[in-house]
This record gives structure tokens, sequence and C-alpha cells, in this order.
């Protein structure tokens, strides 16, 4: 299959209609039309940013006489206090983009601000942190790249680019050797395949197999530590699953794992405090 290509304006314009509906009856009765003014977006914590790319062209789409400003770049720490954009034109235009723009970019920035953190707290081991496919629906082209712009790395954009046997694949195929087989018989050449293994019996199985990847899911760190010993041994790279915290993600990390993935990135993070203010 080949990868979808996310239409970004088309997203952007299904997000303001949602919002505006037939119109912002609030500032059309209280703005005067033809008033111009200046906000700033604000971060009111720390945070990284992401989603700021985004802005042009949500304003664009409301009023092209709109101008964005971006202070700082997205993938940029920015302090509480520190301006991220100024927008300057017609303020009802304004006004109107608010909250999507706030929604947008409070969400997008929340998570590049919590896998930054979780970048740091493995900061010197060579695991890298992974997201997962646990997104919004319809968002995770923007989610996926708030990762990256908190320094993460990305995991299979879908179903469409790589092979992830799991345990219902297994169920289904009536062994884990026997879903791989079918895997390789089955998918073009350089496709990884990667299979989810929940025992120590299970990544032996595994690493049997034609591999390329193992997720050791929900493992102790006594059997991550075993794991990574037997897959280096084999020439297998390594990806540890599972609740995943940032108090252990840093234990994981230690163990030798090549990646790891955490779904609460983007299934579960809280967005950052991000306002829209006049300009003094």
């Amino acid at each position: 299959m080949t990868q979808p290509v996310f239409d970004t304006e088309l997203f952007l314009r299904t997000a303001l209609t949602e919002d505006i509906g037939s119109g912002d009856l609030t500032g059309n009765a209280v703005i005067p039309k033809t008033l111009q003014t200046t906000l700033l977006m604000n971060a009111r914590e720390p945070l990284v940013a992401s989603g700021l790319i985004y802005l042009p062209t949500l304003f664009e789409i409301i009023d092209p006489s709109v101008t964005v400003t971006l202070a700082i770049s997205d993938g940029e720490r920015a302090e509480a206090g520190a301006v991220l954009a100024r927008l300057s034109g017609p303020a009802r235009a304004l006004l109107l983009g608010e909250r999507t723009a706030l929604n947008l970019l409070q969400h997008l920035s929340g998570i590049a601000t919590a896998t930054r953190r979780y970048v740091d707290a493995i900061a010197g081991t060579n695991a890298k942190i992974l997201d997962t496919r646990k997104t919004i629906a319809g968002m995770r082209f923007m989610q996926k790249y708030a990762v990256r712009c908190g320094g993460g790395t990305n995991h299979r954009m879908g179903l469409y680019d790589a092979v992830m046997i799991k345990d219902n694949h297994i169920a289904v195929a009536g062994s884990l050797t026997k879903a791989v087989k079918a895997a390789r018989a089955n998918v073009a050449k350089g496709i990884v395949v990667e299979v989810e293994c929940d025992t120590l019996a299970q990544l032996d199985e595994a690493l049997n197999s034609d591999v390329d990847i193992v997720l050791l899911d929900n493992m102790s760190l006594e059997n991550l530590r075993e794991a990574v010993i037997r897959a280096k041994a084999k020439g297998v790279l390594t990806e540890a699953s599972g609740n995943v915290r940032l108090e252990t993600v840093r234990g994981i990390a230690e163990t030798g794992v090549d990646h790891i993935s955490i779904g609460r990135l983007t299934h579960s993070v809280t967005a950052v405090d991000i306002g829209l203010d006049a300009q003094a």
C-alpha cells in the first residue's frame, strides 16, 4: 500500500469549520469589522514548541491579510513568558482562529515537551525513544511530527510500512514461527519484520526465526537485560514497551535495549499552557 499523503490544509479547514460553523456570533457582535490588532502567543510554562509551522496556513485560510511572525521554531525550548508568535491583522479574524490555533499548539507542544523529558532522561545511553500507533484519529502525522520536535523517533507510521507480529497474529497463524514464515513469504524484501515477545521462551523462538526486531513487552528489568544479551548475539535489534514511565525509563534504557516505545506520548499526553494575549 502506498503511504497516504497528509493534507494539512484540509485538516485545518475541517478543524476551523467544526468551531466556526455559520459564524462567530460573539466576535461579529462585539468587534468592529475594521478593527486591526496584534496578539502575542505566549508560553505560560516551560515547553518545547511544536505546531507553530501550521499557524501561517491556519490564518491564511481565515483571512490572507493576517500576518503571522514566528518568534521561535518548532523543536526549540521556550521558558514561561516567552513569545512564540506574533499575529497581526483584523481582530475578528484573529479571534476566529484563536481556539483552533491554541488547541493545536497546546496539544502538539505537549507531545514535544513530554518526548523531550523522556529523551533527556535516557541521555548517555544508546536507546532511542519511539512513539506508537496509539494516536488520535486524523492527527497521526501531526502527532508524530511533534514527537520528532521533542527529539524522539517515529515508529512505523501505519500498518503499511512494516510488519509487526503481535499476540493475536500469532494465535491466528498457529505459532510465532508460522507467522514469521508467512510474513517473509508474502511481503517485499527489505520490509522490517518485528515480533512481540512476552517471555524469554517466546524470545528464543523469535530469534530462531527470520526477524529483524523483537518487541520485549512488559518484561522485568532482569528479563530485559537477558533478552538484550540473547538478541545481540543473533544480531537482532530490541525494543522495550509496556507501561513505560518517566521514573522508569532510565532503568529500561540501561538494560541496553535499542528502542523504547511509549504510547502515552500521543494517546494521553497533557497539553501545555499557551496563551494568546493582546500586545501591551
